[in-house]
């Protein structure tokens, strides 16, 4: 395959990001946006819908909820109204929901984390394969799950059986959907500086002068970590990759516990307290 001059460039695209007016969804959508994607952004919050528009007002900001389940056929109509097609999914929708220990869970709290962080997604894929196949080959899924999908996490134990859920589900769909052209990958951050995990409110004042040292690449992650990651996944330079996920990490996972002490030596010894998660009522 010859890559074209400006693999990056997606005029002529069509992008459907969800999540896409805060955090990560909102990196990525202004990433293919500024790469020339005719761009739809699912969005619950009107604010943040109406920020996103007025930032991008080229764009086609959808009011919605994804875990109502009759979003994913309301986007296919708008969808097929702004453009026809569809060629990149961005499912950026999930969250913590209820941060407790598993024995502290009630039935409708479990259901609320597997639908936010799960269920969602594989009915907006189902629904948006018709339009997918439509376009392909060259068309894929992009999923954005967690780095807690690859290790634990202390009380979040059913949010991470969801997104190790979706690693799996990436690479089962991947296998059957590769024949058609088309791919479907996961960007799996770590720690990413948002609203929805704001690193002044996670990690106490205390231990901010070592944050440099709890990543191997000394920060932690921005949206455009992730927009960057996604932008390679859509494009032609990624054509032949495919039911595979990008640790945007800063080499987190590799460490595996391994840190760097405030004078520069290497370390599995905890060094800090107060990490943010606490046991209600214990």
């Amino acid at each position: 395959m010859t890559l074209p001059s400006n693999p990056l460039d997606y005029s002529g695209k069509t992008i459907l990001v969800t999540g896409g007016g805060v955090g990560i969804g909102r990196g990525i959508a202004e990433a293919f946006a500024n790469a020339g994607a005719t761009l739809i952004i699912a969005e619950i919050d009107a604010d943040r819908a109406a920020d996103v528009q007025a930032e991008l007002p080229d764009a086609h900001v959808v009011v919605c909820d994804v875990l109502d389940r009759a979003t994913p056929a309301l986007l296919v109509e708008k969808v097929k109204a702004v453009s026809g097609k569809l060629d990149v999914l961005v499912n950026n929708v999930g969250h913590f929901v209820h941060a407790l220990p598993f024995d502290m869970l009630g039935g409708d709290q479990i259901d609320e984390i597997l639908d936010v962080n799960i269920g969602q997604l594989l009915r907006m894929t189902s629904t948006m394969l018709p339009m997918l196949r439509a376009a392909a080959p060259g068309s894929s899924v992009i999923n954005v799950t967690s780095i807690e999908a690859y290790r634990g996490i202390p009380y979040c134990s059913v949010y991470a059986a969801a997104k190790a859920g979706i690693a799996g589900f990436t690479k089962s769909l991947a296998l059957e959907l590769a024949p058609e052209g088309i791919r479907v990958n996961d960007i799996a951050p770590e720690t990413t500086d948002t609203p929805q995990v704001a690193l002044d409110v996670m990690i106490p004042p205390e231990n901010r002068a070592n944050m440099d040292k709890w990543i191997p690449l000394g920060r932690f992650g921005t949206p455009d970590d992730c927009a960057g990651a996604a932008l390679y996944l859509a494009s032609p330079l990624a054509a032949w990759v495919t039911g595979t996920a990008i640790h945007v990490d800063g080499g987190a996972l590799a460490a595996a516990g391994w840190t760097r002490t405030p004078t520069g030596e290497w370390t599995v010894v905890p060094m800090v307290t107060g990490n943010g998660l606490k046991i209600p009522g214990r």
